[in-house]
């Protein structure tokens, strides 16, 4: 919750448009999984620095005996492609599955089966949309990231292979720890790429992370020249 907050108010203040594809909530409390189109001018660009595993260390106010507790939140981005390009997607390849919409925040629960959840079995990639009113919608909704996500797939397949060409060693792994919020016993967020540092959370947690995305940015230039 806290980093879809942060995201969210990060957007804000670029002025870029945010539209919820897909919100769970967590089975006692925060987010189990949500998925946002963010549009703006080099949006991508910018947020493709926060992909990554997030650590949360905190107090947690759910803990009667108030207890330190850590957290971690996967972030993955996918850029919007050209719709020309062409992603076969056979039918038998499908698996989908149409369940009951929940709301979010203030908004209304949906009491009809319109939420719908596609599974790509060759790839196992699992795409769910439940933003829309209508399961035709959401279909249409799920199926066009479906074929974003299958098509950024080939390309990473594709630098792979060229990249064991060239006989060069390129971590792309997925899943390493990029940046710490500790909020106890003491104040700090750092970015463990860069080793840039705050200690103010709260203004991080704000949406205030153009320090973090800059500092990652620049570091990337140097390795590009």
């Amino acid at each position: 919750m806290m980093l879809y907050r942060m995201y969210i108010r990060w957007c804000e203040k670029k002025c870029y448009k945010i539209k919820t594809l897909d919100y769970q909530e967590g089975d006692e409390t925060g987010i189990k999984s949500c998925s946002i189109e963010i549009s703006g001018e080099n949006a991508y660009g910018y947020l493709k620095c926060e992909k990554g595993v997030h650590r949360l260390v905190r107090l947690s106010p759910f803990d009667a005996n108030n207890k330190r507790h850590t957290s971690f939140a996967s972030v993955e981005l996918t850029p919007e492609i050209d719709n020309d390009i062409n992603v076969e997607i056979q039918e038998a390849d499908l698996k989908i599955d149409v369940y009951r919409s929940s709301g979010c925040g203030g908004q209304g629960v949906n009491t009809t089966d319109s939420a719908v959840r596609i599974t790509h079995l060759p790839t196992k990639t699992v795409v769910t949309c439940q933003n829309e009113r209508s399961q035709i919608q959401n279909k249409e909704e799920a199926l066009r990231v479906l074929k974003i996500k299958l098509q950024i797939l080939e390309e990473e397949k594709r630098e792979k292979e060229m990249n064991h060409i060239k006989g060069e060693t390129k971590n792309i792994e997925f899943g390493s720890q990029i940046r710490s919020y500790v909020m106890h016993p003491y104040s700090l967020v750092k970015d463990h790429r860069t080793n840039i540092e705050t200690s103010n959370v709260s203004k991080v947690l704000d949406g205030h992370i153009d320090l973090f995305i800059d500092g990652y940015l620049k570091e990337q230039m140097k390795y590009d020249r």
